[in-house]
């Protein structure tokens, strides 16, 4: 025989809700195993049943005197010693040093070649010639995105112009970055 379990109205339990359990202050009996309470510290009301609520129930003072952390369990502050030293220049500028990126060596093919070309010469000329390095499936669909993106993003600033269909060349921006 299953013992009726007593809830007590003001007192904190972990319940169930939505899958989590949350501490949950029951406020008041909706009858039938069935209890309405504010879940905290955000104090939204909710509904719980009996088989969702789990343990013998707190007051709220303990629930609080429960969660707030000890002094002793505080971390202890970092000396002034040991605290992080200003980067140097040169750990600056070598941390600025990165790979050069699809775009980047989209355009350094296009400045050596004489004429447009398509996206996949562009992506076998890069990748032959190491100025790039990819491990992705369609290097030549993610270059002629970057290079659609950077002109609608820049216009007349962008690196590059479509001359016609899948063709790309360098703009007199392009070349003068280089």
């Amino acid at each position: 025989m299953k013992t009726k379990r007593k809830i007590e109205i003001g007192k904190v339990y972990s319940a169930k809700v939505s899958g989590t359990f949350l501490p949950v202050r029951i406020d008041k009996s909706l009858g039938h195993g069935r209890y309405e309470g504010a879940a905290l510290p955000g104090g939204k009301i909710v509904k719980v049943g009996t088989d969702a609520l789990k343990g013998d129930g707190e007051t709220v003072e303990q629930w609080q005197a429960r969660r707030t952390p000890k002094e002793r369990d505080l971390p202890t502050p970092v000396p002034a010693a040991k605290a992080k030293k200003p980067k140097t220049v040169a750990k600056a500028k070598a941390k600025k040093e990165r790979k050069p990126s699809g775009l980047d060596a989209a355009a350094q093919v296009l400045a050596k070649a004489s004429e447009p070309m398509n996206c996949g010469d562009i992506v076998k000329t890069a990748l032959e010639k190491g100025y790039w390095q990819t491990g992705g499936k369609t290097p030549a669909a993610t270059i002629y995105a970057a290079i659609i993106t950077e002109i609608a993003k820049k216009g007349d600033a962008s690196r590059f112009r479509k001359t016609e269909r899948g063709h790309f060349e360098l703009t007199d921006a392009g070349k003068e970055a280089k």
